[in-house]
């Protein structure tokens, strides 16, 4: 039936564990972790909604053709929000590899040097936004698919074997933020892309996001909740009392400003569930409740060396008064722009739910706004509603698949043990539930294999009408 091949060929979600950031958190990988840092440079239109203004700005995008085989498809890996370097090596590629596609990367304008402005005022960002981002995807689609060695190739083929003018298809993949932007590429150009695949896609946007503690405790179980609750008690404390000393145990005393402070100490505590490490930070907490070790000195640590050090966060991000610099450098730009989307967009303020907290109550609505308007100026406020309106939120009008991998760990490389992301093992019998990662890993192959098939026989849109299957809670508990 074409209507049950329209449905075959749109859209999956693989959702592992919901990720509402709203400081971006880097990897610092080294060169053997891309496939290619080889830059392309093409011009891109400044402002896809002004039918007067023809500006442009040079916008950075990668390719990688050794596992390109005649016809095959173009896998376009959406960069979200920080510097684009390069196409990394990671199960993508492996799929890649098995189904003969072209992978290419678009850095995301604003980030990296793919900026239009040298100066990030406010008045310079107001060209940056999901839809803008979307545009920027279509366009370079259309600019890759006409103008590149694999459109001659394509052009050669059809000419000498006398075939019927064929596109390469198109599947789209992205993470957390570039997830949702995947989803949303299929769901505004369906006749552009044959399919998606949105990890962690954080879709809906949400003004007060409750819900991300509330998993974060469900995730922690109820010794490590309690004491995660135990500190943020103690250093709430410890902040009317003492709140420099508390602040140099941690390596923050340049947080000048005590809920920036406490947005630090969440975070790091966040990171553990949400890239699948859990025992990094709830082992030693349980251990020294058990034994009456100091609670604080015991976080303190896990901050200083796992989040800060091994994860490679920054205290300088969590600063207000960094944050209103408008000529950070390349790398530290990335905070700026991101708060900037936040504060106008999408929201995803991850406020303390009541009564069962781990982060500190100080961290609420007003702390969100007030940084809003201290960083960007009056008048920037997140239109939630209307950023629902226009992608559908959860109820996203595509079909779409529901892949679950309860604690799996935020959009992590699946070659390897998804509990681990920071260290790819290569073998998922080394992993603590492989038989979970090999379900995901077969059921996205089988996916695609079925998307490829009806999208060569049909084209990207089929022209039926769009099914709706849900896609269920953007925080997976099961």
């Amino acid at each position: 039936m074409k209507a049950l091949a329209g449905f075959l060929s749109l859209l999956l979600h693989l959702l592992l564990l919901s990720a509402a950031e709203s400081r971006r958190l880097h990897l610092h990988l080294g060169s053997s972790a891309y496939l290619t840092t080889e830059e392309h440079w093409f011009n891109q239109t400044l402002d896809h909604f002004s039918p007067i203004d023809h500006r442009q700005f040079k916008q950075r995008f990668y390719e990688f053709l050794d596992y390109y085989q005649d016809g095959g498809p173009i896998f376009l890996k959406i960069c979200g929000e920080s510097a684009c370097n390069g196409i990394v090596d990671d199960y993508i590629s492996v799929l890649a590899n098995k189904f003969g596609a072209a992978l290419v990367s678009l850095e995301h304008r604003y980030y990296g040097k793919s900026s239009p402005f040298k100066y990030l005022t406010t008045e310079n960002l107001r060209f940056l936004s999901s839809k803008q981002a979307l545009f920027d995807l279509a366009v370079f689609r259309q600019y890759y698919q006409l103008s590149t060695i694999l459109f001659v190739l394509q052009e050669y083929l059809n000419a000498k074997y006398n075939l019927s003018k064929v596109e390469n298809s198109w599947f789209v993949f992205g993470v957390s933020y570039s997830g949702a932007l995947s989803a949303w590429f299929r769901l505004k150009f369906p006749h552009l892309t044959c399919g998606s695949l949105a990890s962690s896609a954080v879709v809906r946007a949400i003004y007060n996001f409750t819900e991300f503690d509330k998993q974060i405790g469900e995730s922690a179980g109820a010794e490590c909740k309690a004491a995660l609750q135990e500190v943020t008690k103690l250093v709430d404390e410890q902040l009317q009392s003492n709140g420099s000393s508390v602040k140099k145990l941690f390596g923050a005393v340049l947080l000048k400003d005590d809920g920036d402070f406490l947005y630090l100490l969440a975070d790091a505590a966040v990171i553990a569930f949400q890239y699948g490490n859990p025992d990094v930070l709830c082992s030693p907490l349980v251990d020294a409740k058990k034994n009456g070790k100091d609670l604080v000195e015991t976080y303190a640590s896990y901050v200083k060396d796992y989040y800060l050090g091994q994860f490679g966060a920054s205290v300088l991000t969590y600063d207000q008064q960094h944050l209103k610099n408008t000529t950070p450098g390349v790398e530290e730009s990335a905070n700026r722009l991101w708060w900037f989307q936040v504060c106008t967009e999408v929201a995803y303020f991850q406020v303390a739910p009541q009564n069962d907290s781990i982060r500190s109550s100080k961290i609420d609505t007003r702390y969100h706004l007030d940084l809003c308007k201290n960083v960007f100026g009056e008048g920037i406020y997140p239109d939630v509603d209307m950023t629902n309106i226009y992608y559908g939120g959860t109820k996203i009008a595509v079909p779409s698949y529901l892949i679950k991998c309860h604690n799996c760990g935020h959009g992590t490389d699946l070659r390897g043990c998804p509990q681990s992301p920071l260290n790819i093992e290569g073998n998922a019998e080394n992993c603590t539930s492989p038989e979970a990662v090999q379900k995901v890993r077969q059921q996205i192959i089988e996916h695609i294999d079925l998307w490829l098939s009806e999208c060569q026989s049909t084209g990207p849109d089929d022209d039926e009408p769009d099914l709706f299957m849900a896609a269920g809670r953007m925080i997976s508990s099961a």
